[in-house]
């Protein structure tokens, strides 16, 4: 793929940033001496450098890869990564909601051996003609307390009871042989296993390694080294096992965007991915016999974070300098008027400090504390906060060329 791994993924935003929130706060680590105060420039340009891309907690994406180019197979990867877990496996399916299909109600493409079953009940055969009519697409959609079948044929949409008892609750489409299309406006997306209506919302219920098959060349690279890939099918394996085992119980465990991992089912396989899932399979890591927190992001900049897990330690990551990694460091510059754009009570800034850092690695490590020197007024702001508010890779920077 094109696109710098993880990064999606390096963004992945409610959990990751309370994660990191809750890091900063806690203070495991000695903080590093303040930076000196770094006064803004004459033409108002400020200039940062940094290291790494994403919350830095777990796996670096391209660690993995330079740890795959030294030697390193998938599982010493994943104890590198995650120390103090073990090796283990899981079965079953997971439930994903499909958050691109908004419109209420679940429409599918017509095929062989398409099937509609209520959830607890029996399964019945759609037909591939209603009488004089030939169905384009198949829908179930909620009315009242229950939900209604309807194809469409005719320029119409018509309403079709294949059994004596109306259908009230979840209800799904699935095939026993081959995927399910999804139809979301003119877009048609195949999904393995079923797809699942309920509370308005399309849900696939589909096995784990056949999730994971989805996952990895959204989140790595394909072609890259196999026991990277590898490492990433692992990962987002447990990532997804830790996700159903936290939402037993609700309509959906998971969901396809960076808010928990980007899944594209049928249409974002890959071989080598898929050859990767294959050597991996039901393979998971976990941490008291249950599967554990495996956060990853693009690239750790050559310290991971530690995180809210005891497996999720700082560390010195020494495969993050693979030369093909261009988040390892990196450059960027941010103007005084975007800074006091978004905080106004500033006043004309200044300067900007760096109060504390959390003491790991160049620079002193990630930035804990910031101060913004007003005018006006001063704002403190955590390293997470600056790095959320004004789009940086990392929250591990410093001011100056």
């Amino acid at each position: 793929m094109s696109r710098t791994p993880g990064v999606l993924g390096a963004v992945r935003t409610t959990l990751a940033l309370l994660v990191a929130t809750a890091a900063v706060t806690t203070g495991a680590v000695s903080p590093a001496a303040a930076d000196a105060s770094y006064a803004v420039p004459s033409d108002g340009v400020l200039k940062l450098t940094g290291h790494g891309y994403g919350h830095g907690h777990g796996m670096s994406q391209y660690g993995a890869r330079g740890a795959a180019q030294a030697g390193l197979k998938q599982g010493q990867i994943m104890s590198f990564y995650y120390p103090g877990t073990a090796a283990g496996t899981v079965r079953g399916n997971i439930w994903v909601r499909i958050s691109a299909d908004t419109d209420g109600m679940l429409s599918v493409a017509p095929a062989s051996g398409l099937q509609v079953r209520q959830v607890g009940g029996p399964s019945y055969a759609l037909p591939t003609t209603v009488g004089s009519l030939r169905p384009s697409s198949w829908r179930l959609r909620t009315s009242g307390d229950r939900n209604v079948l309807e194809f469409y044929a005719g320029g119409a949409w018509r309403g079709h009871r294949p059994g004596s008892v109306p259908m009230t609750g979840a209800a799904a489409f699935f095939r026993d042989t081959g995927p399910t299309t999804l139809r979301i406006g003119s877009v048609d997306r195949p999904y393995r296993g079923a797809l699942r209506y309920v509370q308005r919302t399309t849900v696939n219920i589909v096995g784990m390694d056949d999730f994971v098959r989805g996952v990895v060349a959204r989140e790595m690279p394909a072609s890259w080294e196999p026991a990277a890939v590898q490492s990433q099918a692992v990962a987002a394996r447990t990532y997804a096992a830790f996700e159903r085992a936290a939402n037993a119980g609700r309509a959906w465990q998971t969901c396809d965007t960076t808010s928990c991992q980007v899944y594209g089912g049928v249409n974002a396989e890959h071989p080598s991915a898929d050859a990767a899932v294959r050597a991996t399979a039901r393979q998971v890591r976990t941490y008291d016999g249950k599967p554990a927190f495996t956060q990853f992001s693009s690239s750790s900049g050559g310290w991971t974070k530690a995180g809210s897990r005891p497996y999720l330690v700082a560390k010195a990551d020494r495969y993050d300098a693979t030369s093909s990694n261009p988040n390892h460091t990196w450059r960027t510059t941010l103007t005084r008027a975007r800074v006091q754009s978004s905080y106004p009570a500033l006043g004309t800034l200044r300067a900007v400090r760096v109060t504390r850092r959390d003491g790991n690695g160049d620079q002193g490590g990630r930035v804990l504390s910031v101060v913004l020197d007003g005018s006006r007024s001063d704002v403190t702001l955590t390293g997470t906060a600056f790095r959320s508010r004004f789009g940086l890779k990392s929250d591990w920077f410093r001011f100056g060329g």
